[in-house]
C-alpha cells in the first residue's frame, strides 16, 4: 500500500519551490538587463528606459566596445597575469597550507596567525606603502609589478581555505606512507595533492574571479595604456560627463565570458571543492 503524503508537507514543499523560483528570478533580472541593455540602441535606451524591453535590437554595441575598452591589449594583459598569478598563488599556498597543517614546525602557530592575518589587512590602507615599496625597485607601471601585489593579497585566503581541507586528512594516512619510506615532499606530492583537488579547483576558480575583476592596484600601479588590465579598459566607457551604458554592458559581457566558460568546465569540481572536508575522515 503506498504511502500518502501529508497535505501539510505537500503545501510546504510547493512554497518552498515558489520562494526558490522568485528568488531565482530577483537574482536572474540583473543578467537580463545587462543582455538586453547590451542588445538595443542607445537612443532606444535614452527613450524607453533600462527597465524595459528593447524596441530596436543591435549588435553594434560588442564591436564597438571592443574598440573602445581597447579589449585586444586589456584581455591580453588580464590573461597573461592570470595564467601566471593563479597557478604561483596556489602552489605557493598549497604548500603552506600543507606545512601548517600536517607538519610539526616549531613556530607553526606563529606562522598561521602571521599569514592569516593579511586577511585583516584592508587594500586602502597598503596601497600607499605597497606603491612606494614598487616604485623603488622600478616596477610600477609593468604587469609583473602586480604579481607580488596580487600574490600577497590572494596567498592568506587561498591558504586558509586549504589548510582547513588539509587538517581533516586522517594522520594515519600521512603516517602509513611515512612507514613506506615517503618523504614529506612525496606524500604531499602523490598522496595529498590528488586528494585536494576539488579543493585546489575551487581555490583556483576563486583567486581568478579575484585576479580578472582586481581594479584599485591596477588603477593605481599601471598609467599606460599598453600595460592596462581588463577593469582598467571598463573605464573607458564613462567620462566627466556621460556613461556608455549599452557599451558598457557590451564590454561587460565580453569581460566575464572566459569566466562563465570556466565555470562550466568545471563546475562539477567546485562542488565537490566546497564540501570537501565538511565531514571528517
Amino acid at each position: 500500500m503506498a504511502a500518502t503524503i501529508p497535505a501539510s508537507r505537500t503545501v510546504r514543499t510547493v512554497g518552498a519551490s515558489v520562494a526558490l523560483g522568485l528568488l531565482g528570478l530577483v537574482w536572474f533580472a540583473p543578467l537580463l538587463v545587462l543582455v538586453t541593455t547590451a542588445l538595443r540602441t542607445g537612443a532606444d535606451l535614452a527613450s524607453s528606459g533600462t527597465i524595459s524591453w528593447p524596441g530596436s535590437w543591435t549588435l553594434d554595441n560588442f564591436a564597438d566596445a571592443w574598440k573602445i575598452g581597447d579589449f585586444s591589449t586589456t584581455y591580453r594583459n588580464s590573461l597573461l597575469i592570470a595564467v601566471v598569478k593563479v597557478p604561483l598563488g596556489v602552489a605557493v599556498s598549497a604548500l603552506l597550507a600543507y606545512a601548517l597543517a600536517k607538519l610539526d614546525l616549531r613556530f607553526r602557530r606563529s606562522v598561521m596567525f602571521f599569514v592569516f592575518l593579511g586577511l585583516t589587512v584592508p587594500l586602502y590602507i597598503a596601497i600607499v606603502p605597497l606603491f612606494t615599496m614598487l616604485r623603488s625597485v622600478y616596477l610600477t607601471d609593468t604587469l609583473a609589478g602586480l604579481l607580488p601585489a596580487y600574490l600577497a593579497f590572494g596567498i592568506p585566503f587561498t591558504t586558509l581555505v586549504l589548510h582547513q581541507f588539509f587538517r581533516r586528512v586522517p594522520d594515519e594516512l600521512i603516517e602509513a606512507a611515512r612507514i613506506d619510506g615517503a618523504g614529506d615532499f612525496r606524500i604531499f606530492w602523490q598522496f595529498m595533492l590528488p586528494l585536494a583537488l576539488p579543493a585546489l579547483v575551487t581555490v583556483a576558480i576563486l583567486d581568478t574571479v579575484a585576479t580578472w575583476n582586481e581594479l584599485l592596484i591596477a588603477l593605481i600601479m599601471l598609467s599606460s595604456p599598453e600595460n592596462s588590465t581588463l577593469p582598467l579598459g571598463m573605464l573607458n566607457f564613462s567620462g566627466a560627463f556621460s556613461t556608455n551604458h549599452t557599451g558598457l554592458s557590451a564590454g561587460i559581457l565580453i569581460a566575464v565570458v572566459p569566466i562563465l566558460v570556466l565555470y562550466a568546465l568545471l563546475q562539477r569540481w567546485i562542488v565537490g571543492g566546497l564540501t570537501a572536508g565538511a565531514v571528517k575522515g
